[in-house]
This record gives C-alpha cells, structure tokens and sequence, in this order.
C-alpha cells in the first residue's frame, strides 16, 4: 500500500492534534513576548520561533485535514491583549523559551516514537532539528549574557565502582551517600520547571479576572514553591548550588496579556508534563528521601490536575480529542 494511503493511526492523530493546540497556545505567548522585548539578540530568537511554528502549523493542519479530522480551534487572535502592560522581563522571556523548546523536544521524541507513516515520520523527525536549533540558539544566548545556571560539578574519582552496601538507598538517617549525577538529571530539571510555574502563576494570578481562576493559580504558586523547597532542601544537604529563582522577573502589571482560557490551559500544561518528569525522577531515584518527594509531588499535582480540569470544562474550554468510536452505538437499531 501507498504511504499517500495509509490512514493516520490514532496515535498519529492524537499526537497531531495535542501538537496543534500546544502549539497555537506557545504562538500566542511568543507573539506577546516579542512585542514587549527590548533586546534584539533575544527578540531575533523568537522571530525564528514564531517562523519555525509557523511553517509546522501548516503541516499539522495538512495532515489533519486530510484525513477527514476537523482541526481543533487551540488558541487564536481573541487570546491575546495586543495592548497589555509589560508582565514579564526580557530575562524570563529567554529562559521561558528555552524551558518551552525542552518540552517542544520531548513532545516532538514522543510523536515520532509512535507514528509510522513515513510523511509523519520525516515531519517530526524536522520538528525534532527544529527543537535542537532553538535549543542551542536559547542556551548560547543564555550563556552570553551570564542568566544560564550550570547545574553543580561533580569530580572524578581514581576509576569506577560498584555500590558496595544497602546504606546506599538511605537519605533520611545519615548513613546514605550524597546525590549521584544521575539523579542529578531530574532535580535539576524539575527545580528548573518548578520555578518557570511558579513564576508564571505569580503573573497570571496578578492579571486574571476570575477570583476562582486566581485562587487555582495561587495554589499553583504554593506547590510549586513546596517542591522548590523539598528537592533544594536536598541539594543544600549535599552542600550543593541551588538554583536562582525569577520572581523579581515578573512586573506589577495588573493588566492581562492573555485570556482566561490560555492561562489556564497554560499551567495545565505545564502541570501535566511536570507529572512525566517526576516519573522520571521516581524511577531514576536510589534514596529513600528522593523517592518520597517524588511520591508525594505526583499525588499533590494530581490533584491539582483534576481541580484544573473541572475548571476547564465548567468553562467549556476544553476540546475534545478524537475519541474512538462507540461501537453500542453504532450497533443499536436505527
């Protein structure tokens, strides 16, 4: 059969599809943030951004349409305040990028590990060198301008060895060991993640209309700040480098950028891909006190999971993603 003919498997159409709305959702972000942007050297990044989605945005579209699926409306014009106040710094604006276009590169791994049909593969596997570029142009720019945090060194040891006790698991009692470099991976980058949402529901919370809608990201802020401070409480323990926060980086506008909607759906994001990178972190974790940060992280985002749902739907703006087909349904009498 020709690879023209092949249906989209509904892995396929359920990557396109969840590829399309984060995406409409980070180019209405991106377009606010060029526009507030000082800085030419970080302004031209985002130009790159904006023009790297938009030639993706014609693919997903394509692929979608093609075979029959309605494209989903994701985030458009009416989300975005052309005439908002600053709320964020040229600082957090880079930073943001860069925390973005990791996500972007786990989202795009993540589709064309499932996807099949050639066309798609070769779309994400351009998605995939899309997301490399950004990431190197954000992180040398990051670098240039001294606002990159290295995550800690560690030093060689004489040659390699081999866990020799079960005092190895503990982190509570003071007979364990310090942190290995490969849990260093997921503290590093959950702490990092954990500061973009918390300084995130600091801005949001400051410019929303909705008293419910702030209170969801007020409590946002509060578990985000508690998982800062278990895993950098850890850190500290190990006499290590914690990394800086940018909450000075967001303005005390008032006046919202964005809608209800994109804010929300925004930190429901950022929430639900946090839950893979604490997974991540649990099944890399060899201590006992990593693990239970890990275990208590997942159950309290969770939470918070479903409490952003609710919202979501109470306010109808939620899509629905293709759903298989109801076959009862189908096979009752007309």
């Amino acid at each position: 059969m020709e690879n023209d003919n092949l249906k989209l498997t509904s892995s396929e159409i359920g990557t396109l599809w969840g590829e399309y709305v984060n995406g409409t959702m980070t180019e209405i972000v991106n377009r606010y943030m060029i526009s507030i942007l000082e800085d030419e050297s970080i302004k031209k990044v985002f130009e790159i951004a904006i023009e790297t989605w938009e030639k993706q945005k014609k693919q997903l579209v394509s692929f979608i349409e093609k075979d029959g699926f309605p494209v989903p409306i994701g985030f458009t014009e009416s989300d975005l305040n052309k005439s908002a106040e600053r709320l964020f710094s040229d600082t957090f604006c880079l930073n943001y990028l860069h925390v973005m276009t990791l996500h972007g590169l786990l989202g795009h791994t993540t589709a064309l590990s499932v996807s099949v049909r050639k066309d798609i593969r070769e779309f994400y596997n351009s998605c995939v060198n899309d997301a490399k570029s950004m990431y190197d142009l954000t992180i040398e720019l990051l670098l240039k301008k001294g606002k990159f945090q290295r995550d800690p060194y560690f030093y060689p040891n004489d040659g390699p060895e081999f866990i020799s006790t079960n005092d190895f698991t503990d982190g509570f009692f003071g007979k364990g060991r310090l942190l290995s470099a490969t849990e260093m991976i997921s503290i590093s980058l959950n702490i990092k993640k954990s500061i973009m949402a918390k300084t995130l529901s600091i801005g949001f919370s400051q410019v929303t209309e909705s008293k419910e809608i702030r209170m969801f990201f007020e409590e946002l802020e509060k578990r985000a700040d508690e998982n800062i401070q278990a895993l950098t409480k850890i850190l500290h323990k190990d006499n290590l480098p914690i990394p800086m926060s940018w909450e000075s980086e967001v303005t005390t506008s008032k006046d919202s950028p964005f809608s209800d909607k994109l804010m929300l759906y925004h930190m429901g994001f950022l929430a639900q891909t946090a839950q893979v990178y604490y997974g991540t972190g649990l099944a890399g974790a060899m201590r006992t006190d990593l693990v239970v940060v890990y275990e208590k992280t997942i159950l309290k985002t969770l939470a918070m999971t479903k409490n952003w749902f609710d919202i979501m739907v109470k306010n109808k703006w939620l899509e629905q993603p293709p759903l298989a087909p109801n076959r009862k349904e189908l096979a009752q009498d007309k």
